[in-house]
Parts: C-alpha cells; sequence; structure tokens
C-alpha cells in the first residue's frame, strides 16, 4: 500500500476578501481538520507545512487581471515541488488548502512527470477566464479559475509556468458535481471536457458516474490522476461554511460514492481538499463531517 502524506497548503490567495478589510478564512482549513483527528485516522505520516505568502491584494482594482498572480506562481512552483518529490518517492499527497488555487500547484507537479488527469469534485468548474467574461465577470480570483489557468486558459504568469502549460488536457479533465444548468456548461462540453450534474449523478448513482469517468484516465492514455475535492460540492444544508453555499448540491452519501470510487482508483495519485472555512463553523459540525468523508473514502 502507498503511504499516505498529510501536506497542509493554507493558501487563501485565490479568493476575495468575505468582507472589506478581512481575509477568507479557509486559510484554517487544514488546522481544523487536523483537530478531527485526520492524520490519525488515515494512518499518515507528517508532510509538513507549505507556507503561503501573506494575503495582500495591495492596490488591485478590477480590470488588472488576477490579484496576487506573482505570489501565487512563485506559491504554486513551491508546492509543485513538495508534491512531486512525494510523487516521485511513491507517495499519496493529501494535500489540505486552502482554496481551489493550491490545484495548480498538483497540475504543475504532475505536468512535470509526465501526463496526468484530474477528477474535479466542485459544486462549480472554476473555468472563469478572459474569454468567457460575459458569462462569468472579469477574471480576478484564482480560486475561481484555476481550471480554466491548469488547462492553458489565462495569464501566461499562471498558465504557463515552466514553460509546461497547459499542464492537463481538456481530455483528461472530468468534473462532478456542477450544479443543473451551471453556466459552464456548453463551453465545458464544447472543449470535451466530460462534466457531470449532481442531477445526472442522482440519476444515475455517484458510483456508476464515477466509475465510467475513470475511461480514459488509464494507462496507456495518463500516467495517473489526482482527485480535488472542493467542499461547495456538497448542498448548504450540510455544508454551509464555504464561500459560495449554492443550493441543490449533493448530499454526504454522494459525495461518498464518488470518492470511494476514484480516490480507490490504483491510478489515483493524490487528493486536495478546499474551500471549508472554518469562521463560517463555530460548532465545527461541517468540519467534522468533511473530515469524515476524506476519512471514508480510504475505508
Amino acid at each position: 500500500m502507498r503511504r499516505i502524506v498529510l501536506v497542509d497548503a493554507p493558501s487563501n490567495l485565490g479568493l476575495r476578501p468575505p468582507v472589506p478589510g478581512a481575509v477568507p478564512g479557509v486559510y484554517k482549513l487544514a488546522g481544523a481538520l487536523r483537530e478531527q483527528g485526520l492524520l490519525r485516522r488515515l494512518g499518515a505520516v507528517e508532510g509538513g507545512v507549505v507556507v503561503p505568502p501573506r494575503y495582500d491584494r495591495g492596490d488591485w482594482r478590477e480590470g488588472d487581471g488576477v490579484f496576487h498572480a506573482g505570489p501565487l506562481a512563485a506559491y504554486t512552483v513551491t508546492l509543485a515541488d513538495r508534491i512531486e518529490a512525494l510523487l516521485r518517492a511513491g507517495d499519496f499527497p493529501v494535500v489540505l488548502g486552502g482554496d481551489c488555487s493550491i490545484q495548480l500547484g498538483a497540475s504543475l507537479a504532475m505536468r512535470r512527470l509526465g501526463r496526468y488527469g484530474l477528477a474535479a469534485i466542485d459544486g462549480s468548474a472554476d473555468f472563469r477566464h478572459p474569454g468567457n467574461e460575459a458569462v462569468n465577470g472579469p477574471v480576478g480570483a484564482a480560486g475561481g479559475e484555476e481550471l480554466a489557468l491548469a488547462t492553458g486558459r489565462g495569464q501566461a504568469g499562471l498558465s504557463d509556468l515552466e514553460g509546461l502549460g497547459p499542464y492537463l488536457r481538456d481530455e483528461d479533465v472530468r468534473l462532478f458535481g456542477l450544479r443543473d444548468g451551471d453556466a459552464d456548461l456548453p463551453e465545458l462540453r464544447a472543449a470535451g471536457i466530460p462534466a457531470a450534474t449532481v442531477g445526472e449523478i442522482r440519476e444515475r448513482g455517484a458510483a456508476a458516474v464515477a466509475e465510467a469517468a475513470l475511461n480514459g484516465l488509464h494507462p496507456p492514455v495518463t500516467d495517473g490522476f489526482w482527485v480535488h475535492l472542493d467542499a461547495d460540492v456538497l448542498d448548504p444544508s450540510v455544508m454551509p461554511a464555504v464561500d459560495s453555499p449554492d443550493p441543490g448540491g449533493l448530499l454526504p452519501a454522494e459525495l461518498a460514492g464518488l470518492l470511494r470510487v476514484l480516490v480507490g482508483s490504483p491510478r489515483c495519485v493524490g487528493l486536495n481538499v478546499t474551500i471549508y472555512d472554518p469562521d463560517l463553523d463555530p460548532d465545527a459540525k461541517a468540519g467534522a463531517l468533511l473530515a469524515d468523508l476524506v476519512v471514508e473514502a480510504f475505508a
């Protein structure tokens, strides 16, 4: 069995301030899940912390591109270094965010090693880029743009680090848990990126959807794939502690069904967890649920 290594990536650089003068609380995600005994319950070994730069948007204004672009680029490279070393050693990294921009670190690490895929379980596609601003609004927050950046869409300072962009090919991406009627679905389908909505998962069954989506993410097509988990894929009735608690999300049993198949695949090389904000979860119930779901994925 591969050794599970728990790594903290507590970056909030990709999110807008929740209120003026405040910083997004997702940087506390890793600590909160560790408080749930995640290291012990996973039987994991300690992988340390990749410390992010300070959250400071300075004089950034709408229209200036992605805020924190320079610090985000530097952090992506540093996080990729940590993940790459673990993958080369044959370990299984579980990376605790942070916001969704940490996925870029995993994608860059895998791109250095070969051709890998991504199974993203997320309430939205995070596909905002300069070519679809009419649908998604102007770029700015990388936490809503990381899939676009990873597939080569967006400013080169983030989408083409080390001259390796795109880090992921469109055809090697699988999306799960988008809300029905998501505005990005037409563009995703035109690009050949399969996306299973909540309604489709509910109709066909989570395990069946995940198993079907794995086709094409196995050798010889790819060298493996990474799982990206955004807590906002869950319905706000069970996971209110996210920055965008949109109704119509997955229920815990449905998410568990996806994770069990995806993480259980021998071709899955790692997992990251993002967006849960302990500041919005005073009784820690949502954090306990999220920790339980991560542990169950490896059971």
